[in-house]
């Protein structure tokens, strides 16, 4: 799990959640929500996914916090209109 700011200040929590299926491939993708928050108000971006869950951490450390950012702002625009 990594905790970023997002451009306007607010802090933000990205992580690795499992998706549960018969097929090993894809089966981890990536998702963030508010610092403050659970994850249970998780928005998942389903279509950044990575076979094993160690390949989807590492490359989560990895990733910078403009990465970050950037993935935030695509996940916070396909979000529903009830979050």
């Amino acid at each position: 799990m990594r905790e970023f700011e997002s451009h306007d200040g607010s802090r933000w929590k990205a992580s690795v959640r499992q998706h549960e299926g018969p097929d090993y491939k894809g089966r981890y993708h990536f998702s963030v929500w508010p610092a403050g928050g659970s994850e249970e108000e998780a928005v998942p971006l389903p279509e950044i996914r990575w076979n094993s869950e160690k390949t989807a951490r590492r490359t989560l450390e990895s990733m910078s916090d403009v990465e970050l950012r950037r993935r935030l702002r695509s996940a916070l625009g396909r979000r529903p209109a009830a979050f």
